[in-house]
């Protein structure tokens, strides 16, 4: 039975391996991470990201072919009809203001920025309706600049491992950020989120079938017998 790691009075340095361990293994265990949100370019990255606040990636991919088919360049966005806009994406919810910010986000594109998507955090914050979260999203897949996507699934994690104790977004992205190296903050991103999917979930977190349980101080949160807790794992393609 794997054992429990206690966090308290762990050094800097030896939280520092431990992280560095995990993040191994999860790369181990899901060679094939990788933002499953469906695009072709920076635009339709960062239109798929803000749709998907409150919303799965799976009911964003099924909307986002329709999408795309009909507003290729950001002017399109720009000078799209309102309505005819939230109908397309109403099923993704918050369709109302989603639509904002996505006609907003491309006005702004439009107007600072010739219509192209900026490859920097500060123009890309500086959009409507884009915060660092999303900026993230679309710097580490889009532009391949490293960045820290801190979502439900990351914080959560980031937590149960004793990474930090912060509840602040942009504070946990700053700790997360200085335990593994700038090259592995895309991919460490997309691993998290993989394994919160699959296994670290919320609820009932599959700790008997966890591959980072001997290094996690949350075991025993789940199920540990590793039968009962393989019947919660989850398989991809995910939401």
């Amino acid at each position: 039975m794997p054992r429990k790691v206690p966090p308290a009075g762990e050094s800097r340095l030896a939280l520092v391996r431990r992280a560095r361990r995990i993040n191994r293994i999860l790369a181990e265990t899901y060679p094939d991470a990788h933002c499953e949100l469906d695009f072709g370019s920076p635009l339709e990255l960062l239109v798929a990201t803000i749709l998907s606040a409150q919303c799965t990636d799976k009911r964003v991919n099924m909307v986002t072919p329709v999408l795309f088919a009909k507003y290729r360049m950001a002017g399109d966005y720009a000078a799209a009809d309102r309505e005819e806009l939230e109908g397309i994406i109403k099923t993704t919810g918050f369709y109302r203001a989603k639509a904002n910010s996505i006609i907003g986000m491309a006005q702004a594109l439009c107007e600072r920025h010739g219509g192209e998507v900026p490859g920097k955090l500060a123009d890309l914050v500086d959009l409507p309706g884009v915060g660092r979260k999303t900026a993230n999203v679309v710097l580490g897949n889009a532009f391949g600049v490293p960045g820290i996507t801190v979502d439900t699934h990351f914080q959560r994690l980031a937590r149960r491992f004793g990474w930090t104790a912060e509840t602040d977004p942009v504070k946990i992205e700053h700790e997360i950020g200085g335990l593994v190296p700038k090259s592995e903050w895309t991919m460490l991103s997309h691993r998290l989120i993989w394994h919160g999917r699959r296994i670290c979930h919320a609820r009932r977190p599959a700790c008997g079938a966890c591959p980072v349980a001997t290094l996690c101080p949350s075991y025993g949160t789940g199920p540990t017998d590793p039968a009962e807790a393989a019947k919660l794992v989850k398989p991809g393609p995910f939401s």
